[in-house]
């Protein structure tokens, strides 16, 4: 067995070349890391408009919520000139709008079906989701 694994002290020795912000990094207590798990939806009420923001960060909210049937609107604001996100498109649902700066667009969600209906910036680099229960 290798004397850095079976004794302690050896092995602190055995870092030593590799500088001591190096040992620090690898000798430091594991930080705090942010769940992996999709942010939870925001749940539409019936007849609801759900404002959403275009802006550095692409969509806000990154999900919303409505059920089968229920009528819904998503309201756009492009809050920012430094992104790609001056549409967007629902590409499952042939629906495309432009989304001029600092002006509320409206889009009505069709939910004639159980399904998620996935929008995106015109580039497909910012992406959120409707899911139609």
């Amino acid at each position: 067995m290798d004397k850095a694994v079976s004794q302690g002290p050896l092995m602190f020795k055995s870092l030593a070349p590799l500088g001591p912000l190096a040992a620090l990094v690898l000798l430091a207590p594991p930080a705090c890391h942010q769940d992996d798990a999709s942010p939870k939806p925001v749940v539409a009420t019936p007849g609801a408009v759900i404002p959403v923001t275009a802006d550095e960060r692409g969509f806000t909210p990154a999900a919303v919520q409505t059920q089968h049937g229920q009528k819904l609107t998503l309201r756009f604001t492009r809050t920012t000139d430094a992104t790609c996100a001056d549409k967007v498109v629902f590409p499952e649902a042939g629906i495309e709008k432009a989304l001029p700066l600092k002006q509320p667009v409206d889009v009505e969600i069709p939910t004639d079906q159980v399904r998620t209906l996935n929008f995106q910036c015109g580039m497909g680099m910012f992406k959120s989701a409707v899911l139609v229960k």
